[in-house]
């Protein structure tokens, strides 16, 4: 009876004792006008390892929860997961100074809870509840937090947004840089290249980093870029080239990009590649353009929690019991919040005419009174 209850101890993944951290191998990484300098290794504590886990179980089920609301007709409008992504969102925020800021595209939710919004606040913004992260005004594509500026719906538009973000933090001298997301499809927008431009004239505090899930809308990269080496595509601005299923790979490169923008070097270009598990939105079934095969594939061979799964258990960081407990732990908060965004109040209506500039301009229909007295004029 000993023996055998000491062979189940240990089995693998079922270690009894755990190291405090472990030097773990960063996937490969490829270079534009830089020398490689990354490590090839990166150390990972138990804590870091159950940080890093935990809040990607979070965003898988929340967005797998999101998924079923919007079937439910509970979320309206649009609405664009970001499952299979989010190792990006968890590394780079773990390699993020305070200071530092981000922008994105609509793909937000992810992102949104990164950057420090509990999940009540971001399936109750999804619902159009009054304790949404905006207000339950802004929907799937805007939500916000502090030194997060969105979610932001018109393809592209958040790239030179981003850029101003980054001169306001040079010209506040913050020491902040800001990282600026954008997807494979708009990487091939004219705005973009501005930006590159701006942002390498007045060495920027800024990365450009592409999402590259591999197909925007409904198109593979290869069928819409004659370029799809996306890290190499700001030209006289240095790139990196990341595997963004591996959220260690991705932490340490955002450290030593961050740090090489933060010392006045000037913008980075850095490609992640990644893959979506859902349609490009809820309106899109995903199966048109690629096969169910090519999905599951990647869910069993590359994806990013399990991936992590497996690096923790294999050097000895935590056990298969402690991450089951984390996946349960995750489901309990997002089952909790997602009653609370059923149910909340939704925003009263006066609540239409705020956070709209009416001054020094005046603003057509910023208030009752100018909607009342000053009818439609046609124009």
């Amino acid at each position: 009876m000993l023996l055998r209850t000491l062979k189940n101890l240990m089995r693998p993944g079922r270690q009894c004792m755990s190291t405090s951290s472990a030097q773990i191998a960063l996937s490969p990484y490829k270079y534009h006008k830089l020398e490689p300098e990354i490590p090839e290794t990166g150390t990972l504590t138990a804590d870091e390892a159950r940080d890093l886990y935990y809040k990607m179980a979070v965003i898988r089920r929340m967005e797998t929860t999101a998924s079923n609301m919007y079937k439910e007709k509970v979320i309206r409008g649009f609405c664009h997961l970001y499952s299979g992504q989010e190792a990006i969102c968890v590394g780079l925020k773990a390699a993020m100074e305070p200071q530092d800021s981000v922008i994105t595209a609509y793909r937000a939710h992810g992102w949104t809870y990164a950057m420090g919004v509990e999940v009540e606040k971001v399936l109750s913004e999804l619902t159009g509840r009054k304790n949404g992260c905006a207000g339950g005004k802004g929907g799937s594509m805007h939500t916000y937090a502090p030194n997060f500026y969105g979610g932001n719906g018109i393809v592209g538009a958040q790239v030179p947004l981003g850029g101003g973000i980054a001169f306001a933090h040079k010209y506040r001298e913050d020491n902040g840089v800001c990282i600026t997301l954008y997807g494979d499809g708009a990487a091939n927008q004219g705005q973009v290249f501005e930006t590159y431009n701006i942002a390498a004239l007045w060495k920027l505090p800024c990365i450009f980093i592409c999402e590259n899930n591999q197909y925007g809308m409904g198109t593979s990269v290869e069928r819409a870029s004659a370029s799809t080496d996306y890290y190499t595509r700001g030209d006289y601005i240095p790139g990196i080239y990341v595997d963004g299923m591996d959220v260690l790979s991705v932490r340490e490169a955002g450290k030593w990009a961050l740090e090489y923008c933060r010392s006045g070097k000037g913008p980075l270009v850095m490609e992640m590649k990644t893959y979506r598990y859902f349609g490009h939105s809820m309106s899109d079934p995903g199966t048109s353009y690629r096969t169910r095969d090519e999905v599951q594939e990647v869910r069993k061979s590359r994806d990013p929690i399990l991936l992590l799964k497996s690096k923790i258990i294999d050097n000895g960081l935590l056990t298969e019991e402690e991450i089951t407990k984390m996946d349960k732990d995750a489901r309990k908060v997002v089952d909790k919040a997602q009653e609370v965004a059923r149910t909340a109040p939704e925003p009263d209506l006066e609540e239409c005419y705020t956070h709209v500039l009416t001054s020094p301009y005046e603003v057509r229909g910023a208030d009752q009174s100018i909607l009342v007295s000053q009818p439609a004029s046609g124009h």
